[in-house]
């Protein structure tokens, strides 16, 4: 159990290569023994080192100022043999909010190619597809929103599956086959390190009154597949997707409303990307049959659901990227929902609308990354800002400054309910 910054702190320096803390000094460069180690097993030795420090902006009553204070040590090895190829990647840091060490396996899996046209891949992996921009239709693999809301690498975002992927190349389509044999749900907000809206109590939610649920476990019974079939037709890519599991975050509640649940969700899809005008253009759209509820009258339990995505990306100036999107998400069965809605509860709209830009404009030889990524709800009120500042001072020094800042009309809308947690942190990596 780590109990401080200082302890954190220490621990980093400890443990970095003497040349990222004497970086500048007129030292001897010293033979790294871990390198030379993996060296002589023919393995690939990669990662960083990194301190990550943020405080909220706004008082939230619900959860401590720090938002987040880590030292974390990245390792990433590959080892490539006759019969296939290895690859363990995980995370070793202390966290000064929860006060506590963690270590966090992100990748340890095998792959290989049978024949020309089969490739498997077996074990811890990071899953994804689908064409949207941090929006995410047919991509029903697990997401981490409390790292990217208060502050971490956009890479933790994505959260790794215990999976097994095979893919198939054939000359009229692709097909992409991923099955879970136990359910890898979302690392949701949950009130341990995000306030959040809880409809079970009427009101806002942290760290003292984390949400409660009903863990899927059996294994190879609670278990997910998911598919895509996809060609590419000239400058263009076509996939057809389909997903057999569980809401990825709490989709509902059990009959006493003492804990969140995940029904069963099976969702259907396809999407379509490329060349228009000077861009890239897509389009994606899924159904969401939420098998728990389809006559949509258990108010407990989430309605199915249409969603709809389409986006448009181009370089509008040297060095200047800019992408925009438009989602929607429509509630089936909404009158059965109305009808069936506890009085007092607030109650969601039919349609909820979701525009989003991202900017991105590199400077000073491209050492410099300035980025914001905005995400605004018309029918919310709502609004979730990303402004990024990434400078890489050497090949292997970057610093990055960065925010999220949540505003809102109301409390419990999917972004105004995170308003009490605007936050900004600064990190510093040295990557090897």
């Amino acid at each position: 159990m780590i109990r401080s910054r200082r302890v954190m702190t220490a621990m980093l320096l400890l443990a970095m290569p003497f040349s990222a803390v004497a970086m500048g000094q007129d030292e001897e460069p010293q033979e790294d023994h871990v390198q030379a180690f993996f060296d002589k097993l023919e393995t690939e030795y990669h990662g960083f080192y990194e301190v990550r420090s943020g405080y909220r902006l706004q008082n939230d009553p619900q959860e401590k100022d720090m938002s987040i204070m880590e030292a974390r040590y990245q390792f990433d090895l590959f080892s490539m043999r006759d019969w296939g190829d290895v690859k363990i990647k995980g995370d070793v840091y202390g966290d000064g909010v929860e006060e506590k060490g963690v270590f966090d396996l992100r990748e340890a899996n095998i792959f290989a190619r049978p024949t020309d046209t089969v490739d498997v891949k077996l074990g811890r992996q990071v899953l994804t597809w689908g064409t949207g921009d941090l929006i995410f239709i047919n991509d029903l693999f697990p997401k981490d929103w409390q790292s990217f809301f208060i502050g971490r690498d956009v890479e933790y975002l994505k959260a790794p599956s215990d999976a097994a992927k095979i893919s198939l190349f054939m000359d009229w389509a692709n097909l992409d086959i991923a099955y879970t044999p136990e359910f890898d749900s979302d690392r949701f907000i949950s009130g341990e390190r995000i306030s959040y809206w809880n409809p079970a109590l009427g009101g806002p939610a942290g760290k003292d009154n984390t949400l409660s649920t009903e863990r899927r476990r059996e294994f190879f019974e609670e278990d997910e597949l998911a598919l895509r079939l996809y060609r590419n037709i000239k400058s263009y890519e076509l996939a057809v997707y389909g997903y057999w599991g569980y809401w990825k975050s709490p989709g509902g509640f059990n009959q006493t409303m003492s804990a969140a649940v995940f029904p069963e969700l099976y969702v259907y899809g396809a999407s379509l990307r490329g060349n228009v005008g000077k861009g890239i253009g897509n389009v994606e759209l899924g159904y969401y049959d939420s098998a728990d509820d389809r006559d949509g009258d258990d108010a407990r339990i989430n309605n199915s659901e249409m969603r709809y995505l389409i986006g448009y990306t181009q370089e509008i100036g040297r060095d200047f990227n800019a992408g925009v999107q438009y989602y929607v998400e429509q509630m089936l069965d909404y009158n059965d929902y109305e009808d069936n809605q506890p009085g007092g509860m607030p109650k969601r709209d039919e349609f909820r609308h979701l525009t989003t830009l991202r900017l991105t404009k590199l400077l000073m030889n491209q050492n410099l990354n300035l980025s914001l990524f905005t995400y605004y709800s018309p029918s919310d009120e709502d609004v979730y800002l990303r402004p990024i500042a990434n400078y890489k001072a050497s090949d292997n020094l970057s610093v990055e400054v960065g925010a999220n800042i949540f505003c809102g009309d109301e409390p419990y809308t999917f972004f105004g309910q995170f308003e009490d947690n605007t936050n900004a942190y600064l990190a510093v990596r040295y990557s090897f």
